[in-house]
């Protein structure tokens, strides 16, 4: 997690290009992202990387945050239900997980850790996003 060493920075400080402002009729998604990047990384609420993840801003720097979370707190409600941050976590592209590979082994790790009662009291759909994420290649066996 050497990328937490820089929490008093932001996203436009570490993901370059910074990003110009939103234009003036920019949805409040557009607008959100664009506000998020200027916040440092230890003001970051839960529902700040929810949204960051599922808009798949700056993944090498927002999953490992969102992992430390969840490793506390596999089931957090960040935002919309229990388990929304971790099904937007594990909803990120392989592409960016094979840039973190520890934690994304130390997330199956937890996943397939969860109680089967608590996972099927998740919203239609989840169980099966936690399956196919905890089955990917590198899995604890």
């Amino acid at each position: 997690m050497g990328r937490l060493l820089h929490l008093d920075r932001t996203l436009d400080d570490l993901d370059p290009p910074r990003w110009a402002a939103p234009d003036a009729d920019a949805t409040h998604l557009v607008r959100t992202a664009h506000k998020l990047r200027c916040v440092p990384l230890s003001e970051l609420r839960p529902a700040d990387l929810r949204m960051l993840l599922t808009q798949r801003v700056a993944l090498p720097y927002v999953l490992p945050l969102a992992v430390g979370l969840l490793l506390e707190e596999p089931l957090l409600d960040a935002y919309f239900y229990e388990g929304d941050l971790l099904l937007a976590a594990v909803a990120a592209p392989t592409s960016a997980w094979a840039l973190l590979p520890d934690l994304a082994a130390r997330l199956r790790a937890v996943i397939m850790g969860l109680p089967e009662t608590a996972v099927g009291d998740l919203p239609r759909g989840v169980a099966e996003e936690l399956a196919r994420f905890a089955a990917q290649p590198g899995s604890p066996r």
